[in-house]
This record gives C-alpha cells, sequence and structure tokens, in this order.
C-alpha cells in the first residue's frame, strides 16, 4: 500500500471542494471495497476523503410516495429497515443475498455503487487489463474467462460489476442524487454505470468530486410478487454467476408491470424495458417468461470458459418469474 494523506469531510460541501482540487483522491466511507484493493495496489490514491461523518444515513419517505435511502446508510440498516422490507422487499433481498453480516454493517449505499469488478486480470498486477492499465490489453478475453461478461462487452474489457443491490436498484428505476461543484443533480439508475467500450477504466459517468448523496425510489406496487435469485459457487459469501432481480404486478394471471435484472453477466446491472414491455397485458406463463429470456439474452456473446452463463441466465430468468407468479 503506497502512502497517503486522509481528510475528514464535515459535509457535503466540504467534500466536495476537497475533490474538486485534488487529483488522484478517492472518497471513503465503510472501505470494503476501496481498501481490499489498495492493500492490493490495485487502486493507490494519494488522498482520502472520509465522507464516514456525513449526516446521510436517513431512510425516509419522499413527497411523491416513494422512498429516499440515504447514501451513507449501512447495507445492513436498509436491508432490515421496515419501509424497505414492507415496500420494496426486492431491494432487502438483494442486499441480503451479497457479502456477509460483518461487511454488511460496513457498507454503505452510496459506497455499493462504487464496487469494482473481481475479475482475477483485475486484480493480478503481473498481467494485462486495461480497467486498471488503460491500452495494455484485456487478458481475460482469450484467458480464464469463467465468471466474465457475456452481455455489453467490448474488445478492450468483458469485466462484470459485482454488486447485488445495484441490480435490484436498476429494477426499481431508482435515482441516484449527486451533489457536485456544478451544483445538484438526479441521474437515472440505468445511466449511471457505464458498458466497458474504449473506457474501461471508468465504472461511472460521475465527475471528478461527485458525491452521491441518496438514492430515491419511485412507488410501485411491486411488493408481493417479487425474488432476487442468485446462482454462485458457494451458498454464501460469493459473487454472482447469475443472478435475477424478478418483480411482477398481477391482475388475475395477467402481467400489469414486469420488471427483470440481471447481474454477473455485464459491466453494469442488464436491463432491457422493452423486453417488459412486450409482456404486459399478456399472461404469466413459462412460455412467456421464456421469450423474455430469449430476447433479454439476444445480444449475449460467450468467450469460452464462460458460454455457459448464456443459457444458465435463460433459465434464471424463467425459474425466478415462474416462482414469483405462483406467490401469495
Amino acid at each position: 500500500m503506497n502512502t497517503f494523506s486522509y481528510t475528514r469531510a464535515n459535509d457535503v460541501a466540504d467534500a466536495v471542494q476537497n475533490g474538486s482540487v485534488k487529483t488522484n483522491f478517492k472518497f471513503i466511507a465503510g472501505g470494503t471495497n476501496l481498501l481490499d484493493l489498495m492493500k492490493e495496489n490495485v487502486e493507490r490514491p494519494d488522498h482520502l476523503i472520509d465522507l464516514s461523518r456525513i449526516t446521510l444515513k436517513e431512510i425516509e419517505d419522499t413527497a411523491d410516495g416513494g422512498l429516499r435511502l440515504g447514501a451513507l446508510a449501512t447495507n445492513a440498516n436498509t436491508a432490515y429497515n421496515q419501509k424497505v422490507e414492507e415496500r420494496y422487499p426486492l431491494l432487502s433481498k438483494a442486499i441480503l443475498a451479497g457479502a456477509s453480516p460483518q461487511l454488511r454493517n460496513m457498507a454503505t449505499n452510496g459506497g455499493n455503487l462504487f464496487q469494482r469488478t473481481r475479475c482475477y486480470y483485475f486484480y493480478d498486477l503481473a498481467t494485462p487489463c486495461n480497467k486498471r492499465e488503460p491500452g495494455s490489453g484485456c487478458s481475460a478475453i482469450n484467458g480464464y474467462n469463467r465468471i466474465h461478461a457475456i452481455l455489453g462487452t467490448s474488445e478492450h474489457c468483458i469485466a462484470t460489476h459485482p454488486s447485488d443491490m445495484c441490480v435490484a436498484l436498476a429494477a426499481l428505476d431508482a435515482k441516484v442524487n449527486v451533489t457536485g461543484i456544478h451544483g445538484e443533480k438526479v441521474i437515472d439508475f440505468a445511466d449511471f454505470h457505464r458498458l466497458p467500450g474504449d473506457q474501461p477504466q471508468f465504472d461511472n459517468i460521475l465527475e471528478p468530486g461527485d458525491v452521491v448523496t441518496s438514492l430515491d425510489l419511485p412507488k410501485n406496487n411491486l411488493s408481493k410478487h417479487v425474488t432476487y435469485l442468485k446462482l454462485r459457487d458457494r451458498q454464501s459469501y460469493a459473487f454472482a454467476i447469475v443472478s435475477v432481480a424478478a418483480a411482477l404486478e398481477l391482475d388475475g394471471d395477467v402481467i400489469k408491470d414486469i420488471r427483470v435484472a440481471l447481474g454477473g453477466v455485464a459491466h453494469k446491472p442488464w436491463r432491457i424495458k422493452s423486453a417488459e414491455i412486450a409482456l404486459i397485458g399478456k399472461a404469466a406463463t413459462v412460455e412467456n417468461f421464456k421469450v423474455l429470456a430469449e430476447n433479454l439474452l439476444a445480444d449475449a456473446k460467450g468467450f469460452g470458459s464462460n458460454t455457459f452463463k448464456i443459457e444458465l441466465a435463460k433459465r434464471a430468468i424463467v425459474r425466478a418469474l415462474t416462482e414469483v407468479a405462483k406467490a401469495i
């Protein structure tokens, strides 16, 4: 780990100001991912700006009937919050499927958005990695890529985003509230993370100094028929090979609303709204769920060791939706 300086921000404005004048810095809150990366010398910031003492921990109703999650509320407090459990159980299930109780007690909602890939080659300083060292090459494409992306890839990177929470946030149409040097802005969750393209070193669209202050969950009727299906090598404390955040609003057996987001398959949570819209008004049947699965994986591409994930993802989608359609 390299030598670095440390500053504790007093409030959001202080954090933004510090971030706008520093170079090669990182914001830190729970530190559950960043500190690991620093210990491995993958991340080598010259300066850390600590956000943990800022008051951004509230979970409260919004004026339009939704829910606002403070960026510094812990994953554990969010998952077990009564309003989240009752109104957004999909989010609670996704959070509890991730990490371990100890990590969830430290990890923050805002920090969860900034998790970096668990690609073997990203962590291995002896191998080329465009995400770690732009222009050096992608070792995963022709290497061992069992855990890697099958959607939204590029010739420069096939890494996946590791978060479970973010998959549920994508399905729930969350909004990300950000304060930066140019003021406040609201970002649709679908636009927050980037696909790798030719700049895989950038995981999201934020500008230097931007601070995520909260996440907004819009009001919906998706509290009954929901599940988070996570397929992984171990039952606990393992990242998803494929995960599915699935939610249905039904009128009898007719679909009124449907949400499906995938994790473990792309550089960001994967969702195609047009594929969902095509099922609205149709019956909640296995045949229709298979059509959705085919549409979501239509552009999937395997790279050898991970090609099995294409069929696995399709089956996982059908299984998850079939389960939630039967939920009482």
